[in-house]
């Protein structure tokens, strides 16, 4: 019996999977499958290439009440540049949860990977962070940076935004177009330090292998969401951080533990306890122990925001009448 898979480009994604508040209750509800029952999450394939610069992650998560799951391969190749290609690419696989046959082939290059996880940051902020109008920080000027304060700006009124980034050029004009695309102020910090004591919302963005943030930074108020340590060896946060906030929440507890920030804290051996995303939307109330109080939120990207956002795409893709048909 012939099958038919639909091929999706990432123009063709782009076209039809904006990073709006429709993504990120489509991530929301992601969370809340996580934190019920019948999830299959499996631990993240991932591969090192070393001799080239490489690495290969594979993801994925089959959802109780979704017709499709998906599977994720994302390689980074960050030497890419230097020869005109981009360091980051991959594509997603969407394959019915009924017969396991292949339903689209997503050559998003990444794009639905931005898009998933930029709208995670806003389902953590809207969670967690004080209500508007907000001083927003970011560590970084890269295109999740980027993600991220759109993401943000979609949950939260911002006040101001204070960027801060090794490259002082490059922060120089991520601080200029985003000031352009959001209409709000936008300017540059000297360190990571004057980002943080003077923002009520940190997102870190970095790939950072040494903490930039330090405990003693820390004040009443603060939320702070740490989304580049997606592997062992990166580190955003100091471990004592974790340890000061009034709550600290994980994507996914089992998996930060080897890969997030809860990772490094561990192997300092600090005792800290961890309250996973999921639960907290699926309370749906405040998730704020009190206005004065410090939250930090470890995100390090489940298969479960892959699945959710590859089924919200394709049905997006078929109701726009995009893709090419593909008989097998």
């Amino acid at each position: 019996m012939p099958t038919t898979m639909t091929i999706l480009t990432e123009a063709d994604l782009r076209q039809c999977v904006p990073l709006d508040l429709t993504a990120v209750d489509v991530v929301a509800d992601g969370f809340k499958a996580l934190a019920g029952e019948g999830v299959q999450m499996p631990p993240i394939l991932s591969m090192a290439i070393p001799q080239n610069n490489g690495e290969v992650d594979v993801k994925t998560a089959y959802v109780p009440g979704f017709d499709a799951f998906a599977m994720k391969v994302s390689p980074g190749f960050f030497d890419n540049p230097k020869i005109g290609l981009p360091s980051l690419n991959g594509l997603m696989v969407l394959l019915s949860a009924r017969t396991g046959l292949v339903e689209a082939l997503m050559l998003d290059n990444g794009y639905l990977t931005a898009v998933r996880t930029a709208a995670a940051g806003a389902v953590a902020a809207r969670t967690l962070a004080r209500k508007g109008p907000l001083k927003a920080g970011v560590l970084g000027a890269g295109e999740q940076a980027r993600l991220q304060i759109e993401a943000l700006a979609l949950v939260r009124d911002l006040a101001e935004v204070s960027v801060w980034a090794r490259d002082t050029a490059k922060a120089e004009a991520y601080a200029e177009e985003m000031s352009g695309k959001l209409g709000v102020r936008f300017r540059t910090a000297a360190t990571p330090e004057h980002v943080v004591r003077d923002s009520d919302v940190v997102v870190t963005t970095t790939p950072s292998r040494e903490p930039l943030i330090r405990a003693e930074w820390l004040h009443p108020g603060l939320h702070i969401t740490a989304m580049g340590s997606d592997a062992s060896e990166k580190n955003e946060l100091e471990p004592a951080v974790l340890t000061r906030a009034d709550l600290f929440v994980t994507d996914r507890t089992a998996q930060c533990a080897l890969l997030g920030e809860l990772h490094h804290a561990i192997s300092a051996g600090l005792d800290v306890p961890a309250v996973e995303l999921g639960v907290l939307v699926r309370e749906e109330g405040e998730a704020r122990p009190s206005e004065e109080a410090v939250t930090v939120c470890d995100l390090t990207g489940t298969g479960v925001q892959d699945t959710v956002i590859a089924n919200h795409a394709y049905a997006a893709a078929k109701k726009a009448g995009l893709g090419r048909e593909f008989h097998a």
